[in-house]
């Protein structure tokens, strides 16, 4: 393996933005990247988003001191359709390096972001969300492929394809890869494929810094790729309020051996719902499904977070100059 020097040489349009070493950014999942994690990152210089999810203040006051207090770049994404300019207003007034919106309509809130000089991120599942990202003057555009761990698109494209197709559509704006990226060879195809860097959620679920149940990382580390299935049934289960564009990509769950197929049944079935909530309850189901990417297989230890970036950005290097001598 190269040294971790080395990995310096992997900038990007992201990298020089932003200021950080790496071309690897931690994907702001709602609850679980937390202040702990998006230190870790942005300290092992990638850049670390807190995942704000629908914008608690209290929480968001909580966690962010962890992160500011490392000086090093670091940004919070929120679920746009959960969001209110309040929460907007709450994130500015943390002094973030940039607010990231996915899932939902973000007009109402990029204006605001633009006026207060922070770089915008826009996640896009689909090539007219691309462009309306465009317009609505994102600084960095996330293209988000259907491998990925949670919540993504109910009808979305492929990480491989999708990728170039919005790197050429925005250009010059720079694209994040998303979906299904968990090493460093991720990260490198990204970059190959015309991306500035890689947006990667599942893998820094396991790890040390993560604000997941033990049982969780468990689960990630012996779970496999074929045990993921994307479905909206688990939300209409939970009477979670995720719009029914969206479905989320999750281990295996009883209730998904239940109800496959049935999903309208179970909307329409009150009290299906409710032996969901007992059963969460006395502890037979998780209280939240696993979100877990395509890539799951590729998990198989549980680092810190610090460690993670630095060998990623390691084997992406050695990636990039292994597929350079062939």
């Amino acid at each position: 393996m190269m040294s971790h020097d080395v990995a310096m040489d992997l900038s990007t349009a992201f990298t020089a933005k932003f200021g950080v070493r790496h071309p690897i950014a931690l994907a702001p999942m709602g609850g679980s990247a937390g202040g702990a994690l998006a230190a870790a990152v942005s300290r092992a210089g990638g850049f670390g988003m807190l995942g704000g999810g629908g914008g608690d203040p209290e929480w968001l006051a909580r966690e962010v001191p962890a992160v500011a207090g490392t000086g090093k770049p670091w940004g919070i994404g929120f679920l746009t359709w959960a969001i209110d300019v309040a929460a907007v207003e709450c994130a500015l007034s943390h002094g973030p390096g940039a607010v990231m919106l996915s899932f939902g309509d973000p007009s109402p809130y990029t204006e605001r972001v633009r006026q207060a000089g922070v770089p915008l991120i826009l996640q896009v599942t689909d090539l007219d969300e691309a462009r309306r990202a465009v317009d609505l003057g994102a600084d960095v555009i996330v293209a988000q492929g259907t491998e990925g761990g949670g919540h993504g698109a109910l009808r979305g494209r492929s990480t491989l394809p999708f990728v170039p197709t919005v790197v050429d559509l925005v250009a010059p704006t720079p694209v994040l890869a998303a979906g299904g990226i968990a090493d460093g060879r991720g990260v490198a195809a990204a970059l190959v494929l015309g991306a500035a860097g890689a947006l990667i959620g599942t893998r820094f679920q396991a790890t040390t810094e993560a604000l997941v149940d033990p049982a969780v990382r468990k689960a990630l580390l012996e779970a496999r790729g074929q045990d993921t299935e994307r479905s909206t049934l688990l939300d209409i289960a939970r009477d979670s309020p995720w719009p029914a564009t969206y479905s989320a990509r999750t281990l295996g769950h009883p209730y998904l051996d239940r109800w496959r197929g049935r999903e309208d049944e179970l909307a329409a079935d009150a009290q299906a719902r409710r032996d969901y909530q007992e059963d969460v309850a006395r502890g037979a189901i998780p209280a939240l499904p696993v979100w877990a990417g395509e890539a799951v297989d590729l998990i198989t230890d549980l680092p810190s977070a610090e460690d993670l970036v630095r060998g990623m950005a390691t084997e992406a290097c050695d990636a990039l100059a292994r597929a350079g001598r062939r």
